[in-house]
């Protein structure tokens, strides 16, 4: 019988060979013969990241030969105000540089393989990076005609494919500022984001397939279209004809803190927010994740399972600064069945493969083995989106090659890029993410703000980050911006996750610790819970809310969707394995059975909103249907919780 996999197992050893080939080796021997800087490992080079940060930035600006059309005259300004990028006083990278996102993609070979779109279907279409750069062109020359320059917004409702890709790059050309809603995003949902920005235009798609399925767009757009009365309606073809004879593609220099792109929050309650990130911020932040972390290399082909509404997709197109390919895909991951990417990646000789944990979840419990059935070239897997379990890192190593880093990946789209994640230097432990990112100088607080180790506290960075918003629209002074990260602990970003720094500086996270489960005074994350229920025969998934005010132990309800087993005899395996797996005090008071569980369009539970039902907000209040993957899960879970008594 083979032995349980345990948090902190040792799944992967980095070889000599892969170390040696590394960007962050070469980077390391950059910064020695170049700076006379040397270093004994990644937690030297870290430990100096954080605490010099001017210099290193300024150092992996020039070897990561960051293509400024203007240098700048300070690197850093404020280093110890990352709280105050809207106001003067606050931190402020490259002070003076000019640039534009455009500018690092354009330096590609023009021959080199740039993007690979295929669907469900298997459809699929390949453009070299002068090819896109030419369709970037004409979309660029249409959206001039329409009257798109420096600062107005263009939004756009695309699937995952080429023309999003095209979209983008012609609006950041332009100095414009891109954002975007997936398809299967609620008209309302979109209205709801985009009418803060109030676009200029909007570029959408007729229609889209998922799960075998042909969605029509055309009413949605529709009633988008009405909630913004100045925008224009287009699509991407469109935009090419408007301008035929507009060929070249000239992007334009911006200050380094112009927008680039607004991102949302995942909007579960109340309007969501709109976050507005920079061109050099991301082209310095992106560059930094995928060359020194993800480690993608010229022409390696890189994938990341995603929508268009998903932060996760803006990390992807940033693979294109790095001279990769990346690897579009559109539709559903388990349509025909859960193999499906995998075969994909087969097919494509993806080196680096990127998913949400939830699916590598599944394709373990599953049983699949892809590397029995598949020639594969995957070296990395990256997991985001919910703390991957010990089991999910063990199957990841054993069942998708031998030499597979797991790297799991802890960030957000305040940020659009990862606090936590992978190291190509470093060992991978199960249940651990290998280290905190250079530059950011993410702790694990306690309560009064001291710093713990091998102990849970709130995740927070303690540094500027290029990536931090440089505000939220129309939040001209930093007030909104101010209240979501930093009145907690003043001056330190707190980012809302729970998280454990080991002793060896790799980490655990935990989940979110607004839906932290805090029973007599034992605190624990959710993910725990849900590592412990869903290993059970026949649960399939489940939710787990602490009804406790401050002040006030209320009631541990655990939703749980299963199979055929009795309710009686369900509760009790329940009981049983999180008394004997976590404590007693987290043995649930209340198990309700549900047929289905909300999660948010990204694929994340809905656990907050669903404790503020419980607590007695209007479930209209508590959560926008618009935001959920499918309301009707909605409807199945006040029903249960009616029936149950609880509401």
């Amino acid at each position: 019988m083979t032995a349980p996999v345990r948090e902190g197992d040792l799944v992967f050893e980095p070889s000599t060979d892969r170390r040696a080939r590394a960007h962050l080796s070469a980077f390391m021997g950059w910064l020695a013969s170049e700076e006379g800087r040397h270093f004994s490992g990644y937690g030297e080079l870290w430990r100096w990241s954080v605490e010099d940060l001017g210099a290193f930035w300024r150092a992996f600006a020039r070897w990561a030969g960051v293509p400024f059309r203007k240098e700048a005259t300070t690197t850093l300004s404020a280093p110890e105000r990352p709280d105050g990028r809207p106001s003067a006083e606050g931190a402020r990278f490259f002070e003076g540089a000019e640039l534009n996102y455009v500018d690092a993609v354009l330096r590609q070979p023009p021959e080199s393989l740039a993007v690979i779109a295929t669907d469900e279907s298997e459809r699929r279409e390949a453009l070299s990076y002068g090819e896109l750069r030419e369709r970037a062109a004409a979309a660029a020359g249409g959206l001039r005609a329409l009257g798109v320059g420096e600062g107005d917004r263009v939004a756009a409702v695309l699937p995952n494919g080429v023309d999003a890709v095209v979209a983008f790059l012609a609006t950041a050309s332009l100095g414009a500022v891109w954002s975007s809603c997936a398809p299967e995003f609620g008209a309302a949902s979109m209205a709801d984001r985009l009418a803060q920005i109030e676009p200029k235009v909007l570029v959408a798609t007729g229609s889209y397939r998922y799960g075998g399925k042909e969605f029509d767009l055309s009413t949605k757009v529709a009633a988008l279209s009405a909630s913004l009365p100045s925008t224009t309606v287009t699509s991407v073809a469109d935009l090419a004809e408007l301008a035929p004879q507009h060929r070249a593609l000239d992007p334009v220099a911006v200050p380094f803190d112009h927008p680039l792109w607004v991102l949302y929050s995942s909007g579960t309650t109340g309007l969501p927010k709109a976050i507005v990130q920079s061109h050099g911020g991301i082209v310095l932040e992106h560059l930094k994740a995928l060359l020194l972390h993800l480690d993608l290399h010229a022409g390696e082909r890189f994938f990341w399972f995603t929508t268009t509404g998903w932060m996760m997709w803006n990390l992807l197109v940033g693979g294109l600064l790095t001279g990769a390919t990346i690897v579009l895909y559109d539709g559903s991951p388990m349509h025909p069945d859960p193999m499906a990417l995998w075969r994909m990646a087969a097919r494509e000789q993806v080196g680096y493969f990127g998913t949400s944990a939830p699916y590598l979840e599944a394709c373990r419990k599953d049983g699949l083995s892809p590397r029995e059935h598949l020639d594969l070239a995957i070296r990395t897997v990256g997991s985001t989106g919910a703390p991957l379990s010990p089991e999910g890192f063990a199957w990841a190593s054993a069942r998708l090659g031998d030499d597979v880093l797991v790297a799991s990946v802890s960030g957000g789209t305040d940020v659009c890029t990862g606090f936590l994640g992978g190291c190509p230097l470093l060992p991978v432990h199960a249940g651990e993410l290998q280290c905190a990112a250079l530059g950011a100088g993410v702790e694990a607080f306690a309560p009064d703000g001291t710093p713990l180790v091998d102990e849970v506290g709130e995740l927070v960075v303690t540094t500027p980050m290029p990536s931090m918003p440089v505000a939220f629209w129309g939040d001209a002074d930093g007030s909104r911006l101010h209240a979501a990260y930093f009145e907690e602990f003043p001056g330190v970003w707190r980012h809302g996750d729970w998280v454990k720094r080991t002793h060896r500086d790799s980490y655990v996270v935990y989940g979110r610790s607004d839906a932290t489960l805090n029973r007599g005074g034992v605190r624990m994350g959710t993910a725990e819970f849900y590592r412990a229920v869903e290993t059970l025969p026949g649960v399939a998934d489940s939710l787990v809310i602490d009804t406790s005010e401050l002040g006030r132990e209320g009631e541990l309800v655990m939703l749980v969707v299963a199979g055929e087993t009795p309710s009686g005899e369900l509760e009790t395996a329940l009981k049983a394995r999180l008394r004997d797996q976590l404590s007693p005090r987290h043995v649930p008071d209340r198990v309700v059975r549900v047929r289905s569980l909300p999660r948010t369009l990204n694929g994340k539970k809905v656990e907050v909103p669903i404790r503020r039902i419980l607590l007695g907000t209007p479930p209209e209040e508590a959560v926008a249907r618009d935001s959920l993957a499918d309301p009707s899960s909605l409807d199945d879970v006040i029903s249960a919780l009616e029936a149950a008594g609880l509401l």
